[in-house]
């Protein structure tokens, strides 16, 4: 991978990557809802399976994240973003399989994801990657706690 003679770095997000990544993510996620707070998304991650959590560095900027989870029966992956500028030179391939990598090291066999189903691009991307659309309704519950209820 390259970009100006510079090859993408994985490496785990340290914290002083936390501006450069949320100015990513309000790029590339502009209509994330307001309860998708980044910088409590970031404090979160970095409490369980920080080693999960990896940026994409080229030229010593941050150009892409994924972030990911393994809770000892399925894996997760969030958060899988490429500066627009960055887009078709693989490095969301690059991210995904590196996340896949170390999900399957811990013994995981299995990675689930969300999409928006109006994401037909998306949608693409990971079906390129050999992620299949299940049929399953996903459900979700807000719990108290520091964000602000909506």
């Amino acid at each position: 991978m390259s970009d100006s003679n510079d090859s993408i770095t994985i490496r785990p997000f340290q914290e002083k990557d936390e501006p450069q990544v949320i100015a990513l993510w309000k790029r590339v996620f502009p209509d994330d809802p307001p309860w998708n707070d980044p910088h409590q998304d970031i404090q979160r991650k970095l409490r369980i399976q920080r080693e999960l959590f990896l940026v994409g560095e080229l030229a010593g900027r941050v150009k892409a994240t994924v972030m990911a989870g393994f809770d000892g029966h399925r894996g997760w992956v969030y958060l899988v973003a490429v500066a627009p500028e960055c887009r078709q030179r693989g490095l969301g391939r690059a991210m995904l399989k590196e996340a896949e990598r170390r999900l399957r090291a811990m013994g995981c066999t299995k990675i689930n994801l969300q999409v928006r189903a109006s994401n037909k691009g998306v949608v693409a991307f990971y079906q390129k990657l050999g992620y299949a659309v299940e049929e399953r309704i996903s459900m979700g519950k807000r719990l108290p706690g520091d964000h602000q209820e909506y």
